[in-house]
C-alpha cells in the first residue's frame, strides 16, 4: 500500500508548478493560469473537517473520457488504472491507481 512519501513524490513532479510546495496554491505557474489553484491544505477545513477523500480522488483522476473538461488541471486516470490498490472511500474499498492512492494520502497529511 502506498504511503504519503509515495504520494509527495507524485506530488514533486506532477503537483508543485501549480500548487507549490506547501500546497497552498502558490506555485509557479499559478499567476499564469486563469483560475487560482486550489489550496490543498484546506480540504478539509472545508468540509467540516473531514478530508473528501471521494471528491478529491475523483477531481484528480479526472474522467478518461472527458479530456476536453474545461480546466486547468491534467487528469491523471487513464493510463494508471491497470495497477490499482483498495482505498477506503465512504467505507466502501475501491481500486485506486495506486500513484493516485499516494497522492491522496500524501494530500491528506497536509491537512491544516
Amino acid at each position: 500500500m502506498p504511503e504519503a512519501p509515495d504520494g509527495a513524490k507524485f506530488y514533486a513532479a506532477n503537483c508543485v508548478s501549480c500548487h507549490g510546495m506547501s500546497g497552498k496554491g502558490d506555485g509557479p505557474l499559478a499567476p499564469t493560469l486563469d483560475a487560482a489553484p486550489t489550496n490543498l491544505t484546506l480540504l478539509a477545513r472545508k468540509n467540516g473537517g473531514s478530508f473528501p477523500r471521494a471528491r478529491a480522488l475523483s477531481y484528480v483522476y479526472g474522467h478518461p473520457e472527458q479530456r476536453e473538461l474545461t480546466r486547468d488541471m491534467p487528469q491523471f486516470g487513464g493510463s494508471m488504472a491497470h495497477d490499482t490498490v483498495p482505498v477506503e472511500i465512504n467505507g466502501v474499498l475501491t481500486p485506486t491507481p495506486r500513484e493516485l492512492a499516494g497522492l491522496l494520502i500524501y494530500i491528506e497529511s497536509i491537512q491544516r
